[in-house]
């Protein structure tokens, strides 16, 4: 090995110049040449989610061959399984022999225009296969077994540069996600930036952002009640923001559209190979959010296996992924949110009563937008001026006869609908005008606002399950039928469609018998 360290010297110093593998890869592959034949440098990465491998770098030493190629768009193989790869990997094993040997024996590690003599080995970083370094010759030079031992030296070097060259832009895929998030969430809440306001902050919401400026600093679990669509997002990044973790993650979690069978690992993490598809390691939301603060929008829809692994995180910081035995510890605030009665829930032994009483340390109860109706002017004014920016067309703002028609309705999407309805009236107005009395339609929710002399009634139903029904029923009646889409019920309901037709199979609505089936009258009669 010391008569190497020269080598390995110069091939460290090249690594660490650029962080990026592929920009220093002519470079390393240059000294390379300079021990052994190296007419061309290849380095492979190994994808095992993907069941691919991405070539990271492959470079010419020769004047005339080719430059080194970007590490975006290069070329990738498919394997039919990453296991065989790994293996060879992780054996420590050299393949030596002409291109079309190699191939044959280990299929997808060569492009395909390679040719002649080629020499390669795994490489590998704290027992994880990385990828793979192959060097080829050109005419008239071979390799042997004497070439192995500096290959093998190389190896190392060549292997922490990838798997820095991985980090770096594992780092950049996640800030690339993390600036998408952030303008989908902006667009989301209608914002310009995390730190507005709340619309509504000092009339209908005062009391409830009284409470959230008292909980922000006590670190204590907060529950957020309230109807589907009142904003209980809004009010929980609010206390993130407003408390000493907002410079750590927020993390959004919808209990209801996890699948009760990946519950586990979506919160807790998992090992590799715990379960069939579990390829590597995985943290889950509590890890990922340590520091900070995890939101478990609809924490009813948990099941009662979840709910116990749940009361020992919140009772001690501590958990297990799912196929692991090490334990765990996270910092990490909770606040959870539900549009049920949880209290009922518990009585029915639906809901464990002790995750109740560790949940229910501080309530914050979101009124619904009819109980709040001094805050429709603003909030359909901030809608309008959101779609239109959204749609590339004139800010409107809506006229008294608008206004009128909105305070009249029932609302039972809340604040999600209203964003709705003044979308659609954007759209419908074609930036001439908000169309509210088209965009709200003719629904049995709304009153003539010439008789209107208040806010209209709920809908009808002795339980919380009726009264969510009458709201499905009433918005699949106004969009016949129609589920998704930007005149879909999900949309006028401000919920998930998939989260909707989760609601409407357990309550047993047949979103078929709300479609306009009457016939078409021809067009050319």
């Amino acid at each position: 090995m010391e008569r190497f360290l020269p080598l390995l010297l110069d091939v460290w110093r090249q690594a660490c110049k650029e962080p990026r593998f592929d920009l220093s890869a002519r470079a390393i592959a240059a000294v390379v040449a300079e021990r052994i034949p190296c007419e061309r440098l290849l380095v492979r990465a190994l994808d095992p989610e993907r069941r691919r491998l991405e070539t990271i770098a492959e470079v010419s030493t020769s004047p005339f061959g080719a430059a080194p190629a970007p590490a975006l768009g290069l070329p990738e193989r498919s394997l039919a399984s990453p296991e065989p790869f790994a293996r060879w990997c992780l054996s420590g094993e050299f393949l030596r022999g002409n291109a079309a040997d190699v191939r044959g024996r280990l299929g997808g590690l060569l492009p395909d225009d390679w040719e002649g003599p080629v020499l390669a080995r795994g490489l590998v970083w704290e027992d994880q296969a990385l990828g793979a370094l192959v060097l080829g010759s050109g005419a008239g030079a071979t390799y042997d077994r004497s070439h192995e031992p500096l290959l093998a030296a190389l190896c190392e070097p060549i292997a922490v540069a990838l798997r820095n060259d991985r980090q770096l832009r594992e780092l950049s895929a996640l800030r690339e996600a993390a600036e998408a998030d952030r303008r989908s969430l902006l667009a989301r809440l209608g914002r310009q930036d995390i730190a507005d306001t709340i619309v509504g902050e000092g009339s209908g919401l005062k009391s409830v952002m009284r409470a959230v400026d008292l909980v922000a600093r006590a670190d204590a679990p907060v529950l957020i009640l309230g109807e589907t669509g009142t904003g209980k997002e809004v009010v929980a990044r609010a206390i993130h923001g407003r408390s000493s973790r907002s410079a750590g993650p927020f993390l959004r979690v919808n209990c209801g559209a996890i699948p009760p069978e990946l519950a586990d690992s979506e919160l807790f993490g998992h090992e590799r190979g715990s379960f069939t598809g579990a390829v590597a390691r995985r943290q889950g939301w509590f890890e990922r959010a340590d520091g900070g603060t995890l939101f478990l929008d609809e924490i009813g829809e948990l099941t009662p296996a979840v709910q116990v692994r749940l009361l020992r995180i919140l009772q001690d910081g501590s958990f297990e992924r799912v196929g692991g035995h090490q334990s765990l510890h996270a910092n990490v605030r909770l606040i959870a949110a539900t549009h049920q009665d949880l209290e009922a829930m518990v009585a029915a032994g639906r809901f464990r009563a002790d995750l109740w009483y560790r949940i229910h340390v501080f309530p914050i109860r979101l009124p619904p937008l009819r109980e709040r109706p001094g805050d429709i002017p603003e909030l359909a004014a901030h809608f309008a001026r959101r779609a239109a920016q959204r749609l590339g067309l004139m800010p409107q703002a809506p006229d008294e006869d608008a206004i009128r028609r909105l305070l009249a309705y029932h609302w039972p999407g809340n604040v999600r609908e209203l964003a709705a309805v003044m979308e659609r009236a954007a759209i419908l107005g074609e930036g001439r005008r908000l169309a509210a009395a088209e965009a709200l339609g003719g629904g049995p929710s709304i009153q003539d606002p010439a008789r209107a002399g208040g806010v209209a009634p709920g809908p009808a139903g002795d339980t919380l399950d009726a009264a969510i029904r009458a709201q499905i029923e009433s918005a699949l009646a106004r969009c016949l039928g129609r589920i998704e889409g930007p005149f879909g019920a999900a949309r006028v309901l401000g919920v998930n469609p998939h989260t909707l037709r989760a609601r409407m199979r357990k309550l047993g609505i047949d979103w078929a018998s709300f479609r306009d089936t009457r016939p078409r009258e021809n067009p050319r009669r």
